[in-house]
């Protein structure tokens, strides 16, 4: 039953009175999804033609379909490793309005309220932060139209091109079932032995093998939407979209070696360090931007817009930068927020809507189905993380754990005993409606032969990295494919390599000991038993653009040390001023300074004022700060250079390529170190690179430290030696 001017209540989100909490009372309201959003068509399902199949992507369908189903109560299932906090997004201005008639991203005056988790892929719930892996970057928006999921990853393509593939890919990145090893680890056979039958996922593998894989803080990570999606605007008109969030902090990482030794100290190193810099007030910000391509230039690339192992240069299409999203709140309870939120890329509101990138396709069904075991039945959107602001007004009924209470008789649609009600949403009301695409041809399973480049972004994303970049990629491959015991897939995944660029497989395959394979013509694994093998031959293209300087984070944001942790090596003695000054200095560019001696507790400075101590030697660690400062005072060192742990600190950080600075006396503490015979004899090197010595007459110390630690890493130092640390 359609709504009329005269049936229309004044709001639709009126709050009923004299109801009890969770009550429902669909008279003279408008119908909605279990997410809020209007509903404009209860009647028929989404169909490629009016005498076609019913398509995979009709949410609604599956919702109602679904829902039905399972009515009786159905078992919970856990989820994986994750850590959120609530936050909000405001648009810029209404730049957006032409292209989307989404009313979150285009109304500047709107604050809305959302919640992003974060979580890691391969591992168990008890896995370390620290593994090297895609990070999920899923952000639910509360908006006035209902609920929008942007479902995503720290990396803006995925593995596989087909959705029907992810259960392979999964199977093969767990630990392997005949011993439930390794965890939280793709260094193993069974991983390898799929991507090396699988040239699809050479890009993606390029990003995982990359330092992107090891964010230094979930702060300190893009996050992207992965899939294209469409806009809509109020007339109907469809645009393109990427979707991206860049970090104000800037993008940055960990060493390889660091993060071992992190997954080792404080396995909870990521999820503690949101949830200390929430509370401290400095708040995670990221700018949330859009790639946006016309309809009428969908083909208009050398690759296809619906690939999700592909991604768009930024030189080919810059980000607009739209928004920005703030995080400002933890949760109150890891288990009733963070573990029951559900997210799903199905949960759209007006202005936005799916492609036919068959990945996305298959995760529209995929995640309802999650949600259904995971959070015991079809009643997971009554979950109070999951509910929208809009109140739900539909003719669902029951199920295991219904919060709401629904008055009245009828429970179907149409009716005339409840009036109709609730009615059907018209467009004009805010109703969703889906995007008039023509769709035709033969059901087939299939994939374009514009899908069948596997190797141009990948050398794109090589080609865009810095010296030190492409050093750690390849020590990360030679590292996984090192714990591969059968030989077959070693020569497989090197082969693969020599299509990307020929001197990073000579280098993996000289970590391995083995010589580079012939180049063979690639085969394509990924097709049906009766297919045509020519269609799936891999294609061979130059990548659109030589190098994008948005792939590699040497071009990343580097004017902050907001956050950034400093250790201030000190014991009894240390000089008032010397830490004083340094700490003030640091403090006032928003740094946290963690004061590190041999003993919990206080230590006396040389005014006899107690300082504080945060950490023992015993429980610190140079891989869980950003750079190390050591101040003056005589009796204050000469108790470091009989500390083995302080010396150890010392050489740690400088391994790991981190601002050191030391002031007076603290000098003589980095000259009884490896670093100091290395300085030595390298001065004005690069192994000095980052080091900053107050020798007595040096009054920009603070200064030069804090434009030394804006660098995040001084890299350069990895190609003079390696520190015994």
């Amino acid at each position: 039953m359609k709504s009329t001017e005269s049936d229309l209540p004044e709001n639709n989100d009126k709050k009923m009175e004299n109801l009890a909490p969770h009550t429902e009372d669909s008279t003279g309201q408008l119908m909605t999804t279990n997410t809020g959003l209007l509903l404009n068509d209860d009647t028929s399902s989404l169909k490629a033609g009016e005498r076609g199949p019913s398509l995979l992507e009709d949410f609604y369908l599956r919702e109602k379909i679904t829902h039905f189903d399972h009515e009786r109560i159905p078992e919970r299932v856990v989820h994986a490793r994750g850590v959120a906090a609530h936050g909000y997004f405001q648009a810029y201005n209404n730049s957006l309005n032409k292209y989307t008639k989404a009313k979150f991203l285009t109304d500047p005056s709107r604050k809305t309220p959302v919640f992003l988790r974060f979580s890691t892929v391969a591992g168990f719930r008890g896995s370390s932060d620290l593994a090297r892996d895609v990070r999920g970057f899923a952000v639910k928006f509360y908006t006035d139209e209902g609920n929008f999921d942007l479902v995503g990853n720290n990396m803006p393509v995925f593995f596989i091109q087909d959705a029907i593939k992810f259960p392979d890919l999964i199977h093969a990145v767990k630990p392997e079932p005949h011993n439930e090893i390794p965890q939280a680890a793709s260094a193993h056979d069974t991983f390898w032995d799929f991507i090396s039958l699988t040239p699809e996922a050479m890009h993606m593998i390029m990003w995982v093998m990359s330092d992107r894989a090891i964010p230094r803080s979930l702060r300190m990570m893009e996050g992207f939407g992965v899939n294209t999606y469409r806009f809509v605007n109020e007339e109907g008109k469809a645009t393109f979209v990427k979707f991206h969030f860049k970090p104000t902090l800037g993008v940055h990482s960990v060493a390889w070696d660091e993060a071992l030794k992190i997954s080792g100290k404080d396995p909870d190193f990521h999820r503690r360090d949101l949830h200390e810099a929430i509370e401290a007030g400095a708040y995670p910000e990221w700018e949330f931007g859009v790639q946006l391509v016309a309809q009428e230039d969908e083909h208009k690339f050398d690759f296809d817009l619906l690939d999700p192992t592909k991604l768009i240069p930024e030189e080919l299409v810059p980000v607009q930068p739209v928004g920005k999203l703030v995080l400002d709140r933890n949760p109150d309870n890891y288990f009733a927020e963070t573990e029951q939120v559900a997210f799903h890329p199905g949960h759209v509101v007006p202005g936005i809507d799916f492609t036919n990138d068959p990945l996305l396709q298959g995760r529209l069904f995929s995640y309802t189905d999650t949600q259904l075991t995971r959070l015991g039945g079809p009643n997971f959107q009554e979950i109070p993380i999951n509910r929208p602001l809009n109140t739900v007004h539909n003719n669902q009924r029951d199920g295991h754990m219904r919060q709401q209470i629904n008055k009245g008789k009828t429970s179907y649609h149409p009716n005339t005993i409840g009036g109709g009600c609730p009615f059907q949403a018209m467009i004009s009301d805010g109703g969703f409606k889906h995007f008039e695409e023509r769709v035709e041809g033969n059901k087939i399973r299939a994939r374009s032969k514009s899908f069948m480049d596997f190797f141009s972004q990948a050398t794109l994303f090589y080609n865009s990295m810095s010296e030190p970049e492409q050093t750690h990629l390849s020590d990360a491959l030679r590292f996984e494919l090192g714990k591969v015991d059968i030989q077959d897939i070693r020569n497989r995944m090197v082969g693969l390599l020599t299509f990307v660029d020929k001197t990073l497989a000579k280098r993996v395959a000289e970590g391995l000991g083995m010589d580079v394979p012939e180049p063979q013509q690639p085969v394509n694994h990924q097709l049906g038993a009766d297919a045509d093998p020519k269609h799936y031959e891999p294609v061979f293209k130059k990548p659109a653009v030589e190098k994008s300087a948005a792939l590699s984070m040497a071009n990343t944001a580097k004017n902050s040390i907001k956050t950034r942790q400093i250790a201030f090596l000190a014991a009894d003695g240390v000089d008032a001023d010397s830490l004083a000054a340094v700490k003030e200095a640091l403090e006032a560019e928003g740094a946290v300074v963690r004061v590190v001696a041999p003993h919990n507790g206080f230590i006396a400075d040389s005014a006899g004022a107690q300082i504080k101590v945060d950490k023992s030697f015993l429980t610190a660690s140079s891989v869980l700060v950003d750079a190390v400062y050591i101040p003056a005072g005589q009796k204050s060192v000469a108790a470091l250079l009989n500390e083995p742990d302080a010396i150890h600190f010392i050489n740690e950080a400088y391994r790991h390529c981190k601002a050191i600075a030391a002031d007076g006396e603290g000098a003589e503490l980095i000259k009884a170190t490896y670093v100091g015979s290395k300085l030595n004899e390298q001065a004005g090197s690069d192994a000095s690179a980052g080091i900053i010595i107050d020798d007595g007459g040096n009054s920009k110390l603070a200064a030069d430290f804090i434009d030394a630690i804006k660098q995040h890493r001084f890299w350069e130092r990895e190609k003079k030696d390696k520190v015994p640390a």
